[in-house]
């Protein structure tokens, strides 16, 4: 064999092997492409069954897990990936180019990994999917996948968001102005930490710690600062944290604080990141052990109410422990005084009674209520008619019912969906009676 050819064989084998490479087994990107098939089909016709077939035939019937698994998470249809192709076309011209760029991010993604595992050596598996979310994430995991929204992940201050409407189009600008794309690879890595830590409980401290925890450790890992707007601003106003204390116990206001664009006090969105990030920060600044810092944090158990409250309490952050944040929340919550038609727990109501009046201690909120089985379940519930409505001072709430049997047990409970008129919510009440004649 001449020395050329050798040299040549040799080149090939390196070029090839750097394009392997290039192409990550843990990095999938094919969404993007038969997106774009997808994409120029529908442009082609007016036809919405037409549009739709071309989305499912290209898009959906050829998609990864990870689009499935998008879809899945964020409980997004085929529909809404439909309108949001038609609503705004504009935007999706001006982010097109940038979703292409998938593959020149794998190594570098790989490389933001090796940084994450550097500081938890303790660093499971997981696959990245660069997929399209139908405008509904940049971001998100299911189980061991990370899942990127890359229509918003990979935007920049020149993607288009003048189609957006109301408070979506302001939040659109500011995100698309701090040029998401620059930060593409902390955002994965953000995402692959998520893989490895305990799902939160359904309440706002635990989801708002969680998210914290993932952006302080991936930007320990790659040792720049996070560029996501809420933890600017909170730094910056001390009442976030003040606002945060009063209503972290309500239980039904995580949209104004993360993955959303509800309105909130200040106008900024998820603002959650800032307080879990402060939390997260303080504890590892206090920390003698730095590499078991990051590895409580990773960990945290968010079922266990103990360990959750001793980590909170340890940082300092609130004004005061949580214990006593809660005391203050239950004394400031309104509650079920009576039932007007009868005392509680009574075992002779009339079965021919046809209506309940529940009395409450102040005025609640009229827009908002709720009601559930007791522990007896749905045999035992009393069963609604006709919505009366509350009386005018919004102190009792009057509905009709239907017939009650004899010599039966009955319940409803009556749910924290109520509120007073700030928002805080009602203190649950079983109403529980029996009927006789």
């Amino acid at each position: 064999m001449n020395k050329t050819l050798f040299f040549l064989i040799i080149a090939l084998i390196i070029v090839g092997c750097s394009f392997e490479k290039s192409k990550s087994a843990n990095v999938i990107t094919s969404d993007i492409t038969n997106f774009w098939k997808a994409y120029d089909k529908i442009q082609k016709t007016s036809d919405s069954i037409q549009q739709m077939k071309h989305l499912k035939e290209l898009f959906f019937d050829k998609g990864t897990i990870g689009l499935k698994a998008m879809m899945k998470a964020k409980n997004v249809t085929p529909q809404e990936y439909l309108k949001a192709i038609n609503r705004y076309p504009k935007f999706w011209k001006s982010v097109r180019k940038n979703t292409l760029r998938t593959n020149e991010f794998s190594i570098k993604l790989e490389e933001g990994i090796e940084k994450l595992r550097k500081i938890y050596p303790s660093l499971k598996p997981a696959k990245l999917y660069f997929t399209i979310s139908g405008l509904m994430s940049n971001g998100t995991t299911l189980d061991s996948l990370v899942l990127i929204g890359s229509e918003l992940a990979m935007a920049d201050k020149n993607t288009v968001s003048s189609e957006f409407l109301g408070r979506m189009k302001k939040n659109r600008r500011i995100f698309f102005d701090s040029n998401p794309i620059d930060n593409l690879v902390l955002l994965n890595v953000h995402e692959y930490v998520h893989t490895q830590q305990n799902m939160p409980v359904n309440n706002l401290l635990s989801k708002v710690i969680r998210e914290g925890v993932a952006e302080f450790v991936s930007v320990k890992a790659m040792g720049i600062p996070s560029v996501t707007p809420a933890l600017a601003y909170g730094k910056l106003n001390e009442k976030v944290r003040q606002k945060f204390e009063e209503v972290m116990f309500y239980g039904n206001n995580t949209h104004r604080w993360l993955w959303s664009d509800a309105p909130n006090d200040f106008d900024v969105r998820d603002l959650g990141y800032h307080i879990g990030y402060e939390l997260s920060e303080r504890y590892y600044q206090q920390a003698k052990n730095k590499s078991d810092a990051i590895k409580k944090l990773i960990e945290l158990d968010y079922t266990n109410e103990v360990e959750i409250e001793n980590f909170v309490n340890s940082t300092g952050y609130f004004s005061e422990t949580l214990e006593s944040l809660y005391e203050k929340f239950q004394n400031k919550r309104p509650y079920v005084v009576a039932v007007k038609q009868f005392k509680n727990k009574s075992e002779d109501v009339r079965a021919s009674l046809n209506k309940l009046t529940i009395e409450f201690s102040e005025p609640m909120h009229q827009k908002y209520m709720n009601f559930d089985y007791g522990p007896l379940g749905e045999e035992a519930v009393v069963k609604f008619k006709k919505m009366i409505g509350y009386s005018k001072d919004g102190r009792s709430l009057t509905f009709e019912i239907e017939p009650l049997q004899l010599n039966k047990r009955y319940q409803l409970t009556v749910g924290w969906g109520f509120r007073n008129l700030k928002g805080v919510p009602l203190k649950r009440y079983l109403i529980d009676f029996k009927t006789t004649k």
